[in-house]
Formats: structure tokens, C-alpha cells, sequence
């Protein structure tokens, strides 16, 4: 049983990681209706805004800070720079502008700091707290109560917050909200930063357990894509749940089942993509829209 439960704790901490790129991806959808496929660079090039801070001589708690707070700017920007012009535009324009903003970022990431792999300062000391003959990690716990506390913060905002109103009101139907007063483009300016945000937070914790790379957010985007699709794309609390669930079944999956393994693990997320599509479309916790007609 030892192994059963280290092989949890590790997926929590990893799912943790997935959910909170997952949350960002879904932000940006529940707050402005747009799909974003550059999120997971978003979130490295964070991370890399983050090291170098660091590398100048910033505490790590303290350019892990500033790396957000020029991470919300950043993500305003390219909203209204790029995907401004093209946010009533058809969802294959949306898709390839988003696209090209993955390249770009990927390529210009590669140009300030290189291809080669930088080992990222550790955010959490070493050690873990021991029950029993399981360890846990203080840097799983870490990740998770930073989770939990984004969620809570997110869940507050859309709930008892005029500017959280505001987002879903502009996702909802973006016409009425501005015949009632809405600005909506700056209301979809401001979603796209928070989701920016949230998405460097998952980039910054992930980079300790991955070299930092410009490639480094590729497989976790595809986990993060995974749980926003099965928990549901307007679900917040779904892209949580989603993410720690699909942490732990890739992890027990490769511990467990011989021919997955580590290699193939990369199945678990594509194949619940391919599930949530076929008999649940709208997602574990996400609301089905019936069209009138």
C-alpha cells in the first residue's frame, strides 16, 4: 500500500499543476469565449520571466511575485495586440491566431535564453512530512494549497465581485452585456491577464520539477487541455477535480499497468479527451447549451 499511496501524492502534486493551467484555460473561456492554445507557452515564458528575476538577484518568493504581476500586463497586451482583432472572427481564425501566438512565444522564449535546459531555483525546501511509511513531499503540499487558495480566490471572484459579473455576463452573450453598460473590452483584457496569471502560477511551479525549456509546458498543456475538456470548459471547480483526477491515474497508471508505463502515460489525458467528447461533450461539471430554434 506504500507504493499505492506515494504513487497518489505524487499525482496530486503533479495534477495540481495541471489544474492550474487547466483553471486558466477555462478562465479565458468563462470569461471572454476564446479557446487558448498558447496558454501552456504563456506559462513557460513566465517562468523564464521568473528565473531571470531570480538570476538578478531577487529572492525567489519575490520574482516569483513580480513574474505574475508582469505576466498579468503581458497577457493584456497580447490580447489587445493580437487576438483583439480577431475575437468575433470564426473559431479556425481564433485557433490559428492562438497557434501562431504558441510559435512566436516559443521562438522568442529560445532567442532571450536559449534552447539549452536551465535547472530552476526550488520554491519549496526539501523534506517531506512522514505518516506512517508515506512521505509527503513539502513541495507537494505547496503546489496544492497554492491551488486551492487560486481556486477559492477565482470562485470569490466570479461570485461576489462586480468585474467576475461582468466576465461571465460578456462570455454569456457579449451584445447584451454591452446594452446594459459593460465595457466589454475590457472586461475580456482583464480576463485574458487573470488567466495569464493563473497560468504563469502552473508554469512557475512546474519549471523545479522539469528543466526550464521552452518546450517544458508542451505535455502539461496537453494534460491541462485534457482536464479543462473533462471537467468542463465554463467549470472552474471542474478543471480542479479534473486535474488532481488525472494526475493520479496517469501516475497509478504508469506504476501499475506494465506496457504504460512511463513512456506511454501521455495516453491517459488523450484517451479521457476522446471519452469526455463522445458521451459527455459539455464536460463533467460544465453546462450543456441547447440551442433554440
Amino acid at each position: 500500500m506504500t507504493k499505492f499511496f506515494q504513487l497518489v501524492i505524487a499525482g496530486i502534486e503533479i495534477g495540481s499543476i495541471y489544474a492550474l493551467v487547466a483553471l486558466a484555460i477555462v478562465i479565458i473561456y468563462a470569461s471572454t469565449g476564446l479557446k487558448n492554445l498558447a496558454q501552456g507557452e504563456m506559462a513557460m515564458f513566465s517562468a523564464f520571466i521568473a528565473y531571470q528575476f531570480h538570476a538578478w538577484g531577487l529572492g525567489i518568493w519575490l520574482a516569483l511575485i513580480l513574474a505574475i504581476l508582469t505576466t498579468f500586463v503581458l497577457g493584456m497586451g497580447v490580447q489587445q495586440v493580437v487576438l483583439k482583432p480577431v475575437q468575433d472572427s470564426s473559431l479556425l481564425t481564433v485557433v490559428i491566431v492562438t497557434l501562431g501566438l504558441f510559435l512566436g512565444l516559443n521562438s522568442v522564449a529560445g532567442f532571450i535564453w536559449g534552447y539549452m535546459m536551465l535547472a530552476f531555483p526550488a520554491i519549496f525546501p526539501e523534506g517531506a512530512v512522514e505518516i506512517g511509511s508515506v512521505g509527503i513531499s513539502y513541495a507537494a503540499i505547496g503546489v496544492f494549497a497554492v491551488l486551492l487558495a487560486c481556486a477559492g480566490a477565482l470562485f470569490a471572484l466570479f461570485q461576489f465581485t462586480k468585474i467576475g459579473l461582468a466576465m461571465r455576463a460578456v462570455a454569456y452573450n457579449k451584445e447584451t452585456s454591452m446594452l446594459v453598460g459593460v465595457q466589454v473590452n475590457r472586461v475580456i483584457m482583464v480576463g485574458f491577464g487573470l488567466a495569464a496569471s493563473l497560468g504563469a502560477v502552473g508554469g512557475i511551479f512546474a519549471a523545479p520539477k522539469l528543466f526550464l525549456d521552452p518546450f517544458m509546458m508542451l505535455t502539461v498543456l496537453i494534460y491541462a487541455l485534457a482536464s479543462a475538456a473533462f471537467g468542463g470548459l465554463d467549470s472552474p471547480l471542474g478543471a480542479v477535480i479534473a486535474g488532481l483526477f488525472i494526475g493520479v491515474i496517469e501516475n497509478l497508471a504508469g506504476g501499475y499497468i506494465g506496457f504504460i508505463g512511463s513512456d506511454l502515460k501521455i495516453v491517459v489525458p488523450l484517451v479521457i479527451i476522446l471519452g469526455t467528447l463522445l458521451f459527455r461533450p459539455q464536460g463533467l461539471l460544465g453546462r450543456k447549451y441547447i440551442p433554440r430554434v
